[in-house]
């Protein structure tokens, strides 16, 4: 291996370790379920009146059934966001 190698591998290692610590990082993050913002079938999930098994069967964008993922604290400044499925507010007591 000449020099040149050496310094590309040492490059490309240092590169893989900035991105495995990213990635744990980003693992620790919290996160909420945001209704209302998901586009057609790029959901996470939807709730039980969403009318599919789960992710990436949303059938338009921004139902208030289907949600996705979003850093805790986000979905609230999200056009349409809602932490709360479409009703869910009516049907608690």
């Amino acid at each position: 291996m000449n020099a040149t190698q050496g310094i590309l591998s040492a490059a490309i290692g240092g590169l893989l370790v900035m991105g495995l610590v990213g990635n744990a990082a980003a693992a620790d993050m919290k996160m909420e379920k945001c209704y209302g913002v998901a586009k057609a079938g790029k959901n996470d999930c939807g709730s039980k009146a969403a009318g599919h098994a789960c992710a990436g069967q949303a059938s338009k964008n921004s139902d208030a059934n289907d949600f996705v993922a979003v850093p805790a604290g986000t979905c609230d400044k999200l056009a349409n966001g809602s932490t709360e499925p479409a009703g869910a507010m009516m049907m608690k007591k």
